[in-house]
């Protein structure tokens, strides 16, 4: 976390979380989501503006994080920014040297995988759960076919509860959770 994002937590400690305002695509993208977004549905249904301030999306990136109920946010000075989730917390992108890269920038260890009834595949490493990028899904089946992973078969509805995070904060808010 940021020393500037800690200076303002102990300097404004009890300012509200806010929730519905920003998105995580499958692929490692960050939207913003306004009322008018929020109105329109659900995300990713109704996804918001991309961002692409290469700034902004290293400061989110470097300040996210998950809380003690499995809900990730971005710890935006002080207040906690509730992240709408399309499909995990955490997006991996395979590197040509064989290393496996958060979409946040953290290189990561697998630990092991597993494949959806979609063919979307996921992998648990030492820095949490997450779906592969789809660009990298032909490095991934060769990883696959080598051996070097072994996918167990699993729902995709089950993956929230048994990787122990939530894809939507502001529904379980919503359902006083």
């Amino acid at each position: 976390m940021d020393e500037i994002v800690k200076a303002a937590l102990a300097k404004w400690p009890n300012v509200p979380h806010c929730h519905d305002w920003l998105g995580l695509d499958a692929r490692g993208n960050w939207y913003m989501r306004d009322d008018r977004t929020q109105t329109a549905g659900p995300f990713p249904q109704s996804k918001g503006s991309l961002l692409r301030h290469d700034k902004l999306i290293a400061f989110i990136e470097r300040n996210y994080l998950a809380d003690e109920h499995g809900q990730w946010f971005f710890q935006n000075g002080p207040q906690r920014v509730y992240v709408e989730l399309e499909a995990t917390p955490l997006v991996w992108r395979l590197q040509p040297d064989g290393a496996v890269w958060s979409h946040t920038g953290r290189v990561a260890q697998v630990a092991s995988s597993c494949v959806d009834e979609q063919g979307r595949l996921y992998l648990s490493t030492d820095l949490g759960f997450g779906i592969v990028h789809s660009a990298d899904m032909l490095q991934a089946a060769d990883r696959v076919e080598s051996g070097e992973w072994t996918p167990e078969d699993v729902s995709s509805d089950e993956l929230p509860r048994r990787h122990g995070y939530v894809r939507s904060p502001a529904a379980m808010k919503k359902a006083g959770q």
